[in-house]
């Protein structure tokens, strides 16, 4: 990699219409990390001002999604090695995309684990979920499941930080993937907490709480931060830790609007 080529990083996500999550943080934060950004939409999300700032799901049809993925992997084919997978919302998305991966090799693939899609029925979503983590999660080189992904992944309650290094082991254990499990203000105490394990290192990341109430993108930031630093062939625990640094600032530096939740500043650190 040189100034003038920069590291190429693909995100297959939904699009959020606020534009504080999914292809746009994406966006916006392999940008700010220094990274050839690209996406592939997968759904189109935008919340419903009308009833309660719920979400109206829109999915992509598959043939467009392959479609997306050909022109992508076709212009960049020995050049591009790393993938974030975002929300997929269907079970026919996630088997779409599954095909496309496994296409070419990959170098890192990092899941995002979107278990469930709002605005969807509780069937479809259990469907989802259910393809997701048998297609795609074995596919995976990092997961970065939030507290619900987790205990989901897991299996366990998480209440403490040592609930969620039991956590980040089995989903280690269940996936063979380096774990960024996160437990952000979900936890009690003064930090929010998250635990890397890639099943020889374990390490406690933590950073003073900025708030009590999740911030709209901190998730999907983070594991775009983590996929861009990646990219630039960063080692996973140090890309751990600088897509942690990087999500604070962005939490730090939030967005509000009339829509009842604040959204990250991707651009935090430079302010």
């Amino acid at each position: 990699m040189t100034s003038s080529t920069p590291a190429i990083a693909l995100s297959i996500a939904g699009s959020e219409a606020t534009g504080g999550a999914g292809a746009q943080a994406d966006l916006k934060t392999f940008e700010e990390l220094g990274t050839f950004g690209i996406i592939a939409l997968t759904c189109i999300v935008s919340f419903d001002p009308k009833n309660d700032w719920g979400h109206r799901f829109v999915p992509v049809a598959p043939q467009v999604i392959a479609d997306q993925l050909e022109a992508t992997q076709t212009a960049y084919a020995g050049s591009l090695d790393t993938v974030k997978l975002g929300m997929m919302g269907t079970p026919d998305t996630i088997a779409t995309v599954a095909a496309a991966l496994s296409n070419q090799e990959w170098k890192n693939v990092v899941l995002d684990p979107v278990l469930i899609c709002k605005g969807q029925e509780p069937g479809a979503a259990l469907d989802t979920d259910q393809a997701l983590q048998a297609q795609l999660l074995p596919k995976a080189t990092f997961v970065t499941p939030n507290h619900f992904e987790a205990e989901v992944l897991s299996g366990i309650e998480i209440t403490t930080v040592e609930d969620l290094k039991e956590a980040a082991r089995i989903i280690h254990e269940k996936s063979g993937a380096a774990v960024l499990a996160k437990g952000g203000v979900r936890l009690e105490g003064p930090d929010a907490v998250d635990v890397f394990f890639d099943g020889e290192t374990l390490e406690v990341l933590a950073t003073p709480k900025v708030g009590e109430v999740a911030v709209s993108g901190a998730g999907c930031s983070l594991a775009a931060a983590v996929t861009a630093e990646l990219a630039k062939g960063v080692a996973p625990l140090e890309a751990a830790r600088n897509a942690k640094a990087f999500v604070t600032e962005a939490i730090k530096h939030r967005v509000s609007s009339a829509a009842p939740f604040d959204a990250v500043y991707q651009g935090g650190t430079r302010v």
